[in-house]
């Protein structure tokens, strides 16, 4: 995430419009200040929140993209499926992300959840896409009555961190494993990108004009065509999009299978580094108006298809790595403005993206993940509760349905439970910090 250790101590001067927050009461969010007029946001713009808010929307619409494309072909989802899914992340959240960051002047990006969308892709290979639906609406319902409730740190800390942690870790290890099976079945694709990736990943100075991601994929693209496997024909013609109104299925497997895991995984890990990646800007997120409106945004979502919403991290990072805090709202409402855009055009990037062979699409989800997933292991094993993570993780990567009811949250139980019995001392460690 460029810039999201470095920004802090630059800033100085006292943020004007920070959200009014009670450290221990999360119901007293209201905007300290008056929503921002046009002429205003016009005068606190400038290169570098407008490049700023460009660059999240690149990255947003790479490597993020790339998985959504791989969790839809484990469930054989059309490309008018696609599309919709795809109209609904970008536009919803795109719209969310410039009404929020107006009205609170911070930035306050919002997109979907990555964790979950791995997940599903793993739950759509035995549930059916009507089911999926359903587990999203009720994840949707969940998440804002917790966020009602005004105790979502509360929330926050009900399950140890390495143990969730470990579950996001077990969930995104396929698609690090992807990579290097890519590089083995498509090598003229496969090797260029990661090549790309790994040499801007080790240079500084050019990770600053061109994140390793964006790179990787633009050098994926030319290895593309230079083979010649860019397969138009297999796609659909239509420019703009037509989302599809999808009626959701309630099932007792999909709603035990994926409704717990997508709220932990929005709340706990998506949510959570949002908010961390802002404080650390300078910035105090309103966390409960923030759960309440992923809550509601993941119901609407649902039935156009589309995954639950959450306050991202990595897009935040980029949007507060420069400029005054005061005016990086704008790199936000850029973000937010592009995104719906992009969003309207749906039909039109899925069928380039689906022309792509598949080589291509696996290896840049999975380089997209490879920091998440770096940061998975690290939170899960660096700390207290090793053998309950452990355990977790183990039973996650094992594929084990019980009940029609999937690995990831089985392996939250079984963590929890053997944390319990052998690391019981590690609770009492977690409780007693501030």
């Amino acid at each position: 995430m460029p810039g999201a250790s470095r920004m802090v101590a630059s800033h100085t001067r006292p943020h004007t419009a920070t959200a009014v927050l009670d450290p221990d009461d999360d119901r007293s969010e209201r905007p300290a200040a008056r929503i921002a007029r046009p002429r205003t946001v016009l005068r606190d713009v400038g290169p570098a929140y407008l490049l700023n808010g460009v660059v999240g929307l690149i990255f947003s619409a790479s490597g993020p993209v790339a998985i959504i494309l791989a969790a839809g072909a484990a469930g054989d989802l059309s490309a008018a499926e696609l599309s919709s899914w795809i109209f609904g992340v970008f536009v919803l959240n795109g719209a969310l992300t410039a009404v929020a960051s107006w009205v609170y002047r911070m930035p306050l990006a919002f997109a979907w959840t990555i964790p979950g969308t791995v997940l599903v892709g793993a739950s759509l290979q035995h549930l059916a896409w009507a089911e999926v639906l359903g587990a999203f609406v009720l994840t949707g319902v969940l998440i804002a009555a917790i966020g009602l409730t005004g105790r979502v740190r509360a929330f926050m800390s009900a399950l140890p961190t390495p143990i969730v942690m470990a579950m996001v870790a077990g969930v995104f290890l396929q698609f690090g494993v992807d990579v290097v099976t890519s590089v083995g079945t498509d090598p003229v694709v496969a090797v260029p990108v990661v090549v790309a990736f790994f040499l801007l990943s080790c240079h500084r100075a050019l990770r600053r004009w061109m994140p390793p991601i964006i790179g990787a994929s633009l050098v994926g693209i030319a290895a593309v065509a230079a083979s010649g496997q860019f397969d138009l024909e297999r796609t659909s013609s239509d420019i703009f999009a037509a989302p599809v109104v999808q009626m959701p299925e309630f099932t007792v497997r999909a709603i035990v299978e994926l409704v717990i895991p997508l709220a932990i995984t929005v709340i706990v890990v998506q949510n959570g580094q949002g908010v961390a990646v802002l404080r650390s800007a300078g910035h105090r997120p309103p966390v409960t108006v923030v759960t309440v409106a992923c809550g509601v945004m993941s119901m609407l979502a649902a039935f156009i298809g589309s995954i639950s919403t959450c306050l991202a991290g990595p897009t935040n990072a980029i949007l507060v790595a420069d400029g005054r805090r005061e005016r990086q709202y704008t790199a936000a409402l850029t973000f937010g403005l592009l995104a719906v855009l992009v969003g309207l055009f749906a039909p039109a990037f899925v069928a380039v993206m689906l022309a792509m062979p598949a080589a291509f699409i696996a290896t840049v989800g999975g380089l997209a993940l490879l920091g998440a997933l770096q940061n998975a292991f690290r939170a899960a094993f660096s700390g207290g509760f090793t053998l309950g993570a452990l355990v977790t993780f183990l039973v996650t990567v094992s594929d084990l349905t019980v009940l029609n009811i999937g690995a990831p949250f089985w392996g939250l139980v079984a963590g929890v439970v053997a944390a319990w019995l052998v690391e019981r001392n590690d609770f009492g460690a977690s409780e007693s910090r501030p």
